[in-house]
């Protein structure tokens, strides 16, 4: 793999995973009420935000229940994600998938 797609796919991991974090921090603050969805710029963000995110973490919710109402599937995907960051790591710097 050349270091342009392993950098461009690292890039993309970190990328994503700002993404869920900006998602789980919105959800929180509207959660809270101290941000109003209903304002149009907020809205906007929250619906990118949640398009973005929710695809891939319904999977994860229909197989991982809600413990006590907190949703643990965005931890289950960022720490997906990190695995899949170190294992393109090590398949770089190896040069072997195991």
């Amino acid at each position: 793999m050349s270091n342009a797609v392993f950098d461009l796919l690292l890039t993309i991991i970190g990328l994503y995973q700002f993404v869920i974090f900006a998602w789980v921090v919105g959800s929180w603050l509207q959660m809270f009420g101290i941000i109003n969805p209903r304002n149009p710029i907020v809205g906007n963000i929250l619906s990118v935000l949640h398009g973005l995110v929710d695809p891939v973490v319904a999977p994860i919710r229909r197989v991982l229940p809600s413990i006590g109402g907190l949703d643990l599937s965005p931890i289950v995907l960022l720490v997906g994600l990190n695995f899949i960051r170190v294992w393109l790591v090590s398949f770089m710097n190896t040069g072997s998938v195991f």
